[in-house]
């Protein structure tokens, strides 16, 4: 057995060349680890920080993320790029983000899908919520229960009753599977006991252009884009999904008063990046995002687009983010909806 054991060599033995060379190459070895670049908030960003909206372009959630990353590349002195990535119910555009170097130059627009497809969704090949490291939230908006005029209802009773008398013969249109249009609408209709057919689409900007055009009828997406077609009366709303009636909106009753009583939901929308991004790039991140949101620039356009600014630090986003993820897994479960 003992044959079998490599025998060890006196120390003595080993020739002074060799420890020479031997410590020569450990002292390569650490010069190499100390040169490696170390991600800093103080030397970032040195290029180009690219943020991935997963919608499509021109969208409700598109529109002001162009202008807030325009205030903030201004802050930070280096340009910021904007890459659409739409389809999945946003999850093509976040499954690119969570795979992508945590580094700080590539982030995702976060917003209601992502809580929504890390239970809606049965065979993700990454986590939705727990793939990602939170920077702050920064807007919400209530949704709007819309309606093409051609419908003949003007109340949120007369559309139960219409929608009742017709099980699966209405259409609604969402912005794609498991988005926030998608699960709001879902919501409403298990509390309403009515039955519709879902049409997902690639961003709100197609399925609101449909809806307006009479292909689809119905549509619950964010109040903010779709004031222009309301005042224009070529949508018609119900009702809108905040705990309060909307200033832009005051004479349309929210649907806790339209007999739901409790139905509250928001589209909030914030900025994220892969999970293992140092906390000093989170933390410089979240500061030049708070400067912007309180710029005037970008105050004026978030009021004039009906969106609440709402900030945070990264701990309360992430504990929101999971918040959001078991709320919304609830309600999935209680509207009975899965995809495989």
């Amino acid at each position: 057995m003992d044959a079998l054991l490599p025998r060890r060599m006196p120390a003595a033995a080993v020739s002074l060349p060799t420890r020479l060379a031997s410590f020569a190459m450990a002292l390569m070895a650490l010069a190499a680890i100390l040169a490696a670049p170390v991600a800093r908030a103080d030397d970032y960003p040195s290029r180009p920080i690219h943020i991935v909206v997963p919608y499509s372009a021109g969208g409700s959630s598109d529109a002001p993320m162009r202008v807030i990353a325009q205030q903030m590349a201004q802050q930070m002195g280096e340009a910021i790029v904007i890459e659409n990535k739409p389809g999945q119910g946003a999850m093509i555009g976040a499954e690119y983000v969570a795979r992508a170097a945590p580094d700080g130059y590539t982030l995702l627009l976060a917003s209601n899908p992502q809580a929504i497809s890390a239970t809606l969704y049965s065979h993700l090949s990454f986590d939705p919520v727990g793939d990602f490291a939170a920077i702050s939230l920064f807007g919400r908006e209530p949704g709007v229960l819309v309606v093409n005029p051609s419908m003949p209802v003007r109340s949120v009773r007369e559309f139960v009753d219409y929608v009742k008398a017709r099980p699966d013969k209405i259409d609604y249109a969402s912005s794609g599977n498991g988005s926030a249009q998608h699960l709001f609408t879902a919501m409403f209709l298990s509390a309403a006991g009515l039955r519709m057919m879902h049409i997902p689409y690639r961003g709100s900007a197609q399925a609101v252009t449909d809806v307006v055009a009479g292909q689809v009828l119905v549509a619950m997406p964010g109040l903010a884009a779709m004031m222009p077609h309301i005042r224009e009366k070529r949508l018609i709303p119900l009702a809108v999904t905040g705990d309060q009636r909307s200033p832009l909106l005051p004479d349309v009753p929210t649907l806790a008063e339209s007999g739901f009583p409790g139905f509250s939901a928001y589209v909030w929308s914030g900025l994220v990046a892969p999970k293992g991004t140092p906390p000093a790039i989170i933390e410089r991140l979240n500061r030049e995002l708070k400067k912007a949101m309180a710029s005037d620039t970008v105050k004026a356009y978030m009021h004039n687009a009906s969106v609440e600014i709402v900030t945070d630090t990264p701990a309360e986003f992430q504990a929101f983010f999971q918040q959001e993820k078991a709320r919304d897994a609830k309600a999935i479960q209680d509207a009975g909806l899965k995809i495989d």
